[in-house]
């Protein structure tokens, strides 16, 4: 085909059609404050999933942080997580109950163009060897949210599908920024309580059952499948995206509902530190956060509530 016969003016006419749909796609998205391309974000001053506390009212870590090598890390795909083991305090045990629940606490941030798919125990585990012995299922954590305030502060636009946005304090004795106020995960309160996937796995000789349980914090609001995370951290009409993988596993338990619950103890007591360590997403919508939000008007404004400020 010689070039007389490509530049034709039928080519042309096309080469313009093309040229004006792809204008008018780009002018489409900007008028509709679509993002395509997602950017980093972090918590104010960089705060680190490792800097959970280490002791709760009813949990205290035994041992060391778990140290991944840079094999491990590149696997994982981020180099902000942290792998401890909880173990529940004797004061806190139910009647009857004979030893002390043990949990494998483990969390992982992403953030960016995610591209990287969420390492779940339903993957994970298999391909270690271990196999699922019944359907994994959805459950409530039960949290204890006698300490958790309405933010009336927040507008109703950014309330998402529910009519509040909670606070919760950090603990008065545990925490290094003690009884400070925290916004839960958009989508959580007393009538809507926090989401965990559990599943069960044997081993290969099939003689102890292991549980695990995870869910997602992304964009500010949660999700309990793998599968969620992207369409809830890739919202079209967000700048950033981020999300933290919460995951917890034990043998101590006798079934998927008291996984969940006891789980529930523990992550009840962390989450208000947890997310000290994201963004608060509200005043990432509302401009205020970080400082060259494309969202920002007239500079920030220090609303008295944050969802991670730094180590304080």
């Amino acid at each position: 085909m010689n070039s007389k016969t490509i530049f034709t003016p039928a080519f042309f006419v096309a080469f313009l059609v093309l040229l004006a749909s792809a204008a008018g796609f780009s002018t489409l998205i900007e008028a509709y404050g679509i993002h395509l391309k997602k950017e980093a974000i972090y918590p104010p001053g960089g705060r680190l999933i490792s800097s959970l506390p280490a002791e709760t009212d009813s949990w205290e870590q035994i041992g060391a942080d778990q140290v991944m090598s840079s094999e491990m890390l590149e696997e994982l795909g981020t180099e902000n997580t942290v792998s401890r083991r909880y173990v529940q305090k004797e004061s806190t045990m139910a009647p009857g109950q004979k030893t002390p629940h043990i949990i494998d606490f483990h969390a992982a941030y992403y953030t960016g163009m995610i591209d990287t798919v969420p390492h779940v125990p339903e993957r994970c585990f298999v391909g270690g060897g271990m196999r699922k012995s019944s359907v994994s299922e959805v459950m409530a954590l039960p949290i204890v949210m006698d300490d958790w305030v309405e933010d009336e502060d927040v507008p109703a636009k950014f309330r998402g599908p529910i009519d509040a946005v909670y606070t919760a304090p950090t603990s008065w004795q545990y925490s290094d920024r003690k009884g400070f106020r925290v916004r839960m995960p958009r989508g959580a309160g007393p009538t809507d309580p926090l989401k965990m996937r559990v599943s069960e796995f044997l081993g290969r000789d099939d003689d102890t059952a292991v549980y695990a349980g995870y869910f997602f914090v992304a964009n500010g609001g949660t999700v309990a499948t793998a599968e969620g995370v992207r369409s809830l951290a890739f919202d079209l009409t967000s700048d950033y995206a981020y999300y933290l993988k919460i995951q917890t596993t034990c043998v101590s338990v006798g079934s998927k509902g008291e996984h969940a619950d006891v789980s529930a103890s523990l992550i009840g007591e962390l989450l208000p530190e947890i997310m000290r360590c994201v963004p608060d997403w509200i005043e990432v919508e509302q401009g205020e956060y970080p400082a060259d939000n494309p969202r920002k008007e007239g500079g920030a404004r220090d609303t008295g509530v944050g969802g991670n400020e730094g180590a304080g």
